[in-house]
């Protein structure tokens, strides 16, 4: 196969079922031994783009925004961390967890893209909020966990500051949006098909599969 499947994944940092989702997508991609054969470029949306920067209580959040009880988010915790487990993830939920803005997560994100270090930041960010209790809204947070990556402080720091890269990463955002999608995690197939949603790894592998033919003939 001489081309590579282009595989756009729409994703906020904040989205537990983007990182199940891009487990399994993951899961799907190595059983098929495509590593090689695969482009994967995570694409910015922000849950909540008007979240401010002190955050907010994440079972808070949910109630408001969803109308979900404590014992719904618990229901919801349990059911996340088992699914993580399963593909190696730990999600470690907290009470007094918060939700944070992304804004500078996405632009640190896009210029790593240029790195050829994306996903594995996109990676680290997951760990660092899920995992590791950290506020990836915190610029010094931020700067760190890129050096995580081989992204040094320098060059972070400037990412962060580079109005144009802010300005780029918006742009995307109202892109996807104007293309119809309006929730996480999305994977768009050579830029012709899409699925919404934490889609299990067979599917997947059939979609895969089924890409792998058409571009062999």
């Amino acid at each position: 196969m001489s081309k590579k499947i282009k595989l756009d994944i729409i994703s906020d940092v904040m989205c537990p079922w983007c990182v199940i989702g891009y487990k399994h997508l993951e899961a799907a991609i190595n059983e098929l031994n495509l590593q090689d054969n695969v482009e994967i470029e995570w694409q910015p949306f922000e849950l909540n783009p008007d979240m401010p920067a002190e955050g907010e209580e994440l079972r808070a959040h949910v109630a408001r925004k969803y109308g979900s009880s404590k014992e719904d988010s618990d229901k919801a915790r349990a059911n996340l961390t088992a699914l993580g487990a399963q593909y190696g993830f730990t999600f470690d939920y907290f009470d007094g967890m918060k939700i944070v803005n992304t804004l500078d997560a996405h632009i640190l994100l896009d210029y790593a893209h240029q790195l050829g270090k994306q996903t594995p930041l996109k990676m680290r960010l997951f760990s660092a909020f899920f995992t590791e209790h950290k506020d990836v809204s915190k610029r010094e947070v931020l700067i760190k966990e890129a050096g995580a990556v081989g992204i040094s402080a320098e060059q972070a720091q400037a990412a962060l500051e580079d109005d144009t890269l802010k300005a780029h990463v918006k742009a995307l955002e109202s892109q996807w949006q104007q293309m119809g999608v309006s929730s996480v995690p999305t994977v768009v197939f050579n830029r012709t098909s899409a699925l919404t949603g934490a889609q299990p790894q067979a599917t997947f592998t059939q979609i895969l599969r089924e890409l792998v033919a058409e571009q062999s003939k």
